[in-house]
């Protein structure tokens, strides 16, 4: 039995160059609709947070345990679906711009429940190892294509309020989801399967609520439905150097603050003789910094703008970091972590606004998707700051993750200002212009 859905939807056409073109399945919500998906999508966020960290927090565990994985072979394992995940969002972006966000978000979820349920009940490593890479993709594509369903739905005046509500949404999910899984206690195996349902379920209630279209037909610069749904979509997306640069940058960004807690937490344990109570005294810090940060810095972007927001951001991190790695005691550390996620609930909305702000309605899947590239960070960042920590010890590895936030910012900025891409029309017609150009020229040299 089929429920009806709980919005609306507008079918509408666009005019390009005279003729009239049929708008496939484009809706255009109301902003009243378009605030209750923008609230589900924040919900349906937490819910799925709480359902990882109750389970995947404790993946490591599982493989130690149950299968007999030594570091090495656990972090190759852990670190392999998420390196797939980034390669495979950006084309699953793509296909949302062409069958609609609902049905790419729906399987992603399911996919991600069979997977987790996967886990807890695989009795071998091959099947461990196959669920995990399943999950960690289908994970991948949850977070980009909602990001762009989100942008399709609340209105341009409310998108810096959602992205920043649903990154509190998630933290808060980070925060409570461990929790649950130490007071369930060691039955993993349950914990996985739970989780497993409860993004089977968010799936479900958005498959019944959602519109079938879910993205805003709007018109661009004679291009307006211009998305291949395709690779060649993505190839076409990866042509604006603006996106381009943003995700370099956002690749340097999550490479500092994406994995913090594995470089910070290797540090203080062989630095400090308290290193194990000082680390978690540092992520209560985190926690209860972005709890009580995030409504202010939604406030500070307000009113000087993404950019410079995200700029100030990285400031911060660089402060954070130069502080880490001068601290000597307990407070010099705590204030070093405060500024550090001070720039962390300032730069994560500027970052999904300034992405927003270069895509369309036809292209928003692509443009989140290609730009979902630069979660490889997350791989980096542990990667390059091991690789420091034993090559220039702890400080020399602070700075070095000092100078990529200076980087981060500067190419955010030269990514800013540069132009929009052409459109391909008007790049044929150039091409076309500049071989008439050349075949009269080449006329007159034997004239």
């Amino acid at each position: 039995m089929r429920f009806p859905s709980l919005f609306a939807a507008q079918r509408s056409t666009s005019n390009i160059g005279g003729s009239s073109l049929q708008v496939s399945a484009m809706n255009a919500y109301s902003e009243r609709a378009g605030r209750l998906i923008a609230l589900l999508l924040i919900a349906g966020s937490g819910v799925v947070t709480i359902a990882k960290g109750m389970s995947l927090t404790f993946l490591a565990i599982r493989l130690q345990r149950d299968f007999g994985l030594g570091p090495a072979g656990i972090g190759a394992l852990i670190g392999a679906g998420p390196l797939l995940g980034a390669i495979v969002s950006p084309f699953a972006g793509t296909l949302s711009d062409r069958i609609g966000r609902k049905g790419v978000l729906t399987a992603a979820l399911f996919m991600a429940g069979l997977a987790l349920a996967g886990l807890g009940l695989a009795q071998s490593i091959s099947a461990f190892a196959l669920a995990h890479i399943v999950s960690a993709v289908a994970a991948a594509v949850y977070e980009s294509v909602s990001r762009a369903l989100m942008s399709d739905a609340a209105p341009a005046h409310l998108r810096l309020r959602v992205f920043s509500w649903r990154y509190l949404a998630i933290n808060a999910g980070w925060a409570i989801g461990p929790l649950i899984g130490v007071w369930v206690g060691t039955a993993y195996s349950t914990l996985f399967v739970i989780a497993g349902m409860m993004h089977a379920a968010f799936g479900l209630v958005l498959f019944f609520t959602v519109p079938e279209a879910s993205s805003r037909q709007v018109e661009e610069t004679g291009a307006a439905s211009r998305a291949a749904g395709d690779w060649r979509g993505l190839v076409a997306a990866l042509r604006d150097r603006r996106l381009v640069f943003f995700v370099i940058g956002g690749t340097l960004l999550l490479a500092v603050h994406g994995q913090w807690s594995v470089t910070l937490s290797q540090y203080l344990n062989t630095g400090f003789e308290d290193g194990v109570t000082l680390f978690a005294l540092l992520v209560s810090t985190n926690a209860a910094t972005v709890l009580i940060a995030s409504t202010p810095a939604r406030f500070v972007i307000e009113r000087i703008g993404a950019l410079r927001a995200l700029s100030l951001g990285c400031l911060l991190f660089l402060l954070g970091e130069i502080g880490f790695a001068v601290s000597s005691g307990m407070e010099m550390l705590v204030a070093s972590m405060i500024l550090f996620t001070i720039g962390e609930v300032l730069v994560v909305p500027s970052e999904y606004v300034l992405v927003d702000g270069i895509s369309n309605a036809g292209n928003r899947g692509t443009y989140f998707g290609a730009h979902s590239l630069s979660s490889v960070g997350n791989f980096l960042g542990p990667l390059i700051g091991g690789l420091a920590l034993g090559a220039i010890g702890g400080t020399g590895m602070f700075l070095l993750f000092a100078l990529l936030s200076a980087a981060s910012a500067l190419l955010f900025a030269i990514g800013n200002s540069m132009p929009p891409p052409r459109p391909q029309a008007a790049r044929a017609d150039a091409l076309d212009g500049s071989a008439i150009s050349g075949d009269l020229l080449r006329l007159g040299q034997f004239a």
